[in-house]
């Protein structure tokens, strides 16, 4: 390899994945603002609806996010009614999340968005999933 070669953009593999995750969340959009969701609360709420109750520090560790950008979108969410917020009766320094009736509802309303995601990736499904495997194996090696 020419010596400068690896410093192309091209030839980043960070780049190529920042790049489809900008233009795969730019998908998302249209279909979120239905919802009045933006894609950070939406993913947020599906580690919610997943497990109904959840701690702060567990739902960062599963949506790889620090506290600072987490707290912000949890807030909105309970301004909006879908989630409540409230400490551990025997730990006052856990936070819990936890689905409200209002994002019960919003749950079965927002079913359709995966469909509809599939459909706009204008892919071969089983193409999307070995490329969801290959990156889930990749998110695996920071841990």
């Amino acid at each position: 390899m020419v010596p400068y070669e690896k410093l192309k953009l091209d030839n980043q593999l960070c780049f190529s994945l920042y790049a489809a995750s900008r233009e795969v969340i730019k998908i998302y959009k249209p279909l979120l603002d239905k919802y009045g969701l933006t894609y950070t609360q939406y993913i947020a709420m599906l580690v919610v609806w997943e497990h109904e109750k959840i701690t702060v520090k567990a739902m960062g560790q599963k949506l790889h996010l620090d506290s600072g950008t987490l707290t912000p979108v949890l807030k909105k969410l309970v301004a909006m009614g879908l989630v409540e917020k409230y400490r551990d009766i025997n730990d006052d320094r856990v936070v819990i999340i936890e689905v409200s009736e209002k994002g019960k509802r919003l749950k079965d309303e927002i079913c359709e968005v995966p469909d509809q995601m599939y459909c706009k990736l204008d892919s071969n499904i089983e193409e999307v999933k070995e490329l969801k495997r290959l990156l889930d194996q990749l998110l695996n090696t920071f841990k």
